[in-house]
């Protein structure tokens, strides 16, 4: 089926489909008419399906945007998590807030556990879910954000860099609790745990259980006050367990050649 042409020779609803911001109907109408013959669509399903085609192929330009822009270091997903590793795993507590409604709550959740456990994978997965939901998302390790901040700070460009950090509605804080804060640092991560109490959602992975945050913030009240920021809508989603990193080097070493000699 051709489609007619304007006197310019522009086709006439490709051209206000363009004008209209309907980039896909724009550019894939012709087969969707080609389909309305063949399948004999009546008019109000032929107008779902093109709507429906143009809502489609916008939510996933959308998504893959969202996840560029979150600077995930890899993609997770929770299918891939190896559930059976931990000795110690609240399931329900994980499977329950990839439904997200936590972060329509504006709440928040810790992850502790020792290394390798997977607690980044698990933070990873839920920010990619949030993303799949067009929720604007932002991965970030402590000590990175807690550097970008402190060279804002010295170039007089702080409040636009806290505006990163404060604006999606769900943050990801990787890897706290690795190294010490001195009282910049923790005046900066402060503000921004502050700022998200009542505005957006954070996921902390951590490797310190909260009794022992004045060792990381170097400083008891504040380690209370951002620990009780996060808890008094947070939940705390403890993993416990071995090493998955050392067991998998185990593995290697034990299916090298030699290594039963």
């Amino acid at each position: 089926m051709r489609a007619t042409t304007a006197g310019d020779g522009r086709d006439p609803i490709a051209a206000m489909a363009e004008k209209l911001y309907l980039t896909r109907t724009a550019q894939g109408y012709h087969e969707l008419l080609e389909t309305a013959a063949r399948e004999n669509l009546s008019h109000r399903q032929f107008l779902e399906r093109i709507l429906g085609d143009e809502f489609s192929w916008r939510h996933e330009r959308l998504v893959a945007r969202l996840i560029r822009e979150a600077r995930f270091p890899f993609i997770k997903t929770i299918d891939a998590f190896d559930w059976s590793h931990p000795t110690a795993i609240p399931q329900g507590l994980i499977l329950h807030s990839l439904g997200l409604d936590f972060v329509e709550k504006h709440g928040h959740l810790i992850f502790l556990g020792r290394g390798g456990l997977g607690k980044t994978h698990l933070a990873i997965a839920i920010g990619y879910a949030a993303c799949q939901k067009e929720i604007r998302t932002f991965f970030t390790t402590a000590a990175d954000m807690i550097n970008r901040l402190v060279a804002a700070k010295s170039d007089h460009s702080l409040e636009r860099a806290l505006r990163r950090f404060c604006a999606p509605g769900l943050l990801i804080i990787d890897e706290l609790g690795y190294l010490p804060l001195d009282k910049e640092g923790r005046d900066l991560f402060f503000q921004v745990i502050s700022k998200r109490s009542q505005t957006g959602s954070v996921i902390l992975t951590t490797n310190r259980a909260f009794r022992d945050w004045g060792e990381v913030f170097q400083d008891n009240a504040v380690a209370t006050a951002i620990a009780e920021r996060l808890i008094e809508n947070g939940e705390l989603v403890k993993i416990e367990g071995s090493s998955y990193r050392v067991k998998r080097r185990k593995l290697k070493d034990a299916d090298a050649p030699g290594s039963g000699e």
